[in-house]
């Protein structure tokens, strides 16, 4: 729950990225503005260790990387952010996601592929805004940051989680008191988190939809009592996705109830408007569901709007 409203946590999913490029500063702007109480960044690091805001390793699927830098692509014929140094990402223009082998949209009803001037911001950008707008709307929302692939990164010579918690703490985000959560999907980053490099704030461990994770989490045993009662020695919650949370036939399953048990806040991923599961047959019914039925403690939505007007309205 929001300790400032009482209510379900609204964290804006990249943004606000429903309606805008996601994780471009412009859709972060958005969020804070539709009332969401955190924005989420994805990060990613440069090839000078400069930590950008991107939902994943690939810059190839929302931005024009291909078109200005044919030549840079690996072997597997994807383009890294870890390649390009910043200044190189900043001649970049972003764009709302696309499939980089066809070029169409992946949410064809959304902003426009390859329309508008956006940037791929840094991570110090983006916080600088939120706070900004944090003094001149007088309405506070946190931050919600998650290390994307950090053993991928150390394979590649670069210690991410290094990098991004000087600078969460340069900017006042260090201790369970400060609005931020981090995140992450790798449990041994999750314990090396608290453990070995010491973060004292709140922090998250991702559920993937999968059985195991490229880094070799047992997302599975994360489903269990045992498993989430090791966590919470580490953790202060659990993002799962939708799937972990509700059966096929829109019954909860007994995820947030053993996390609970535990101790563990539960923070779901992703309500979206324009995809919701078969068993639901609108996005109110689907957060009905989340909040009245599955007992969730917040959610990550695309549109953050609409979790904030159903809120508004049964809370």
């Amino acid at each position: 729950m929001n300790l400032q409203t009482g209510k379900p946590t609204v964290i804006a999913h990249r943004g606000a990225c429903g309606y805008l490029p996601e994780h471009t500063l412009e859709a972060k702007a958005m969020a804070h503005a539709l009332g969401a109480d955190y924005l989420e960044q994805d990060l990613v690091l440069t090839k000078d260790d400069i930590p950008v805001v991107l939902h994943d390793i690939h810059i190839d699927t929302i931005s024009d990387v291909a078109t200005k830098f044919p030549d840079r692509k690996r072997p597997d014929g994807r383009y890294y952010a870890l390649d390009f140094t910043l200044a190189e990402i900043k001649t970049l223009r972003a764009s709302e996601r696309f499939n980089p082998a066809t070029g169409k949209a992946v949410f064809s009803g959304r902003f426009p592929v390859g329309k508008g001037a956006f940037e791929i911001p840094t991570l110090e950008e983006e916080i600088q805004l939120i706070q900004g707008l944090n003094k001149s709307t007088g309405r506070t929302a946190g931050i919600y940051p998650e290390l994307k692939s950090p053993e991928w990164h150390r394979q590649q010579g670069h210690d991410i989680s290094k990098i991004v918690l000087p600078i969460l703490s340069r900017y006042g985000y260090a201790t369970k008191a400060d609005l931020c959560y981090l995140q992450c999907f790798e449990q041994k980053e999750v314990v090396r988190l608290r453990t070995e490099l010491g973060w004292k704030g709140r922090l998250v461990m991702l559920i993937d939809d999968v059985p195991k994770g490229d880094d070799g989490t047992d997302y599975l045993a994360l489903h269990t009592a045992q498993g989430l009662s090791e966590l919470a020695k580490v953790a202060d919650g659990i993002g799962p996705a939708l799937t972990s949370v509700f059966h096929e036939n829109g019954k909860p399953t007994d995820l947030i109830k053993l996390a609970h048990s535990a101790g563990l806040i539960v923070h779901p991923y992703t309500h979206r408007v324009d995809s919701l599961p078969k068993y639901v047959k609108s996005s109110n019914e689907l957060l009905h569901k989340l909040f009245s039925d599955a007992k969730s403690d917040g959610i990550f939505s695309d549109f953050c709007d609409t979790v904030v007007r159903y809120l508004a309205k049964t809370r």
